[in-house]
């Protein structure tokens, strides 16, 4: 059975987009799933009730006709640089997410929609109902700090989330490594990296002291995984003169790995915002894919 199928893959522009398809393609062409890029244009009519915040009619009308422009443009250079990418990598471009049972293995298709609305609401909804949401990288840590819709998937969707990262990756899901603290977020990431670590060349489990919460032990995640016919090799990381976040991507850099599963802010979300956290040192530090769930 392959579990991939559905590949959600929003991009509101271009800035890191080549490599979100890159990795979205890797997962597409392992598992012979489909893209599904989705492009949520911004409703220029949203910045009417700025009317009755002391903005003129006329004020308003220039913010709405340049919102519009904006939008126009983006829209744009997303299909141009869709077309582009799904022809030099021979991607089978269809009108809408086809009704089939699976591309051949090695090979995916891909499609675009371009939709009106709240990019955080689209999208998530959107992602309720794929097997994961790839996102492209944030440029800089206070995009990832407010980013709404990579927010929003991760906590009202239901459904895993790929951050891809900055650069464009040649490999993903062949050497993983799953952060393991016993909290309910890490045991959603272990049950949704399944399929790639049912196929992987090697799995190693990385716990730490620092790191782990009340719960499951990283011994008793091995086992689980046991059960599916997954080998995993348990490994301990920490370094007293680095954060828990630094030293969990030293140890993944240590293992070779091609993409990492953790569970996201298993503090609150705000504090991780204010002090920092694993989760927000991952998002803004990592060169690997991370499947990140809640």
């Amino acid at each position: 059975m392959k579990n991939i199928q559905k590949i959600l893959l929003p991009l509101n522009g271009t800035s890191n987009a080549e490599a979100a398809l890159a990795t979205g393609l890797l997962f597409a062409r392992q598992f012979g799933g489909h893209i599904a890029v989705l492009h949520v244009r911004a409703d220029s009519r949203d910045v009417a009730p700025l009317a009755g915040e002391g903005l003129s009619g006329a004020m308003v009308e220039d913010m709405m006709s340049a919102a519009e422009r904006e939008g126009a443009r983006r829209a744009l250079a997303v299909r141009e640089m869709f077309a582009q990418y799904t022809t030099d990598n021979g991607v089978t471009v269809t009108d809408a997410i086809p009704p089939f049972h699976g591309n051949p293995i090695g090979s995916a298709s891909a499609s675009l929609v371009t939709m009106m609305g709240r990019e955080h609401e689209v999208v998530t909804y959107r992602a309720r109902l794929s097997d994961v949401t790839v996102v492209p990288h944030p440029d800089s840590g206070e995009e990832i700090s407010s980013s709404e819709t990579l927010h929003a998937i991760l906590f009202d969707s239901g459904r895993p989330v790929v951050i891809a990262p900055r650069r464009v990756p040649t490999a993903a899901g062949r050497r993983i490594c799953i952060a393991w603290n016993g909290t309910s977020e890490a045991t959603a990431a272990l049950h949704h990296i399944l399929p790639w670590a049912a196929e992987a060349e090697a799995v190693r489990i990385l716990y730490s002291g620092d790191y782990q919460r009340r719960g499951p032990e990283a011994r008793d995640a091995a086992d689980y995984l046991t059960i599916h016919g997954i080998h995993a090799d348990l490994v301990e990381f920490g370094d007293p003169d680095e954060t828990v976040g630094a030293s969990l991507l030293a140890a993944c850099r240590d293992f070779g790995a091609d993409m990492l599963a953790m569970g996201a802010y298993s503090h609150s979300r705000l504090r991780q915002l204010i002090l920092g956290g694993v989760t927000r040192h991952v998002l803004e530090n990592a060169e690997i894919p991370v499947l990140m769930s809640r």
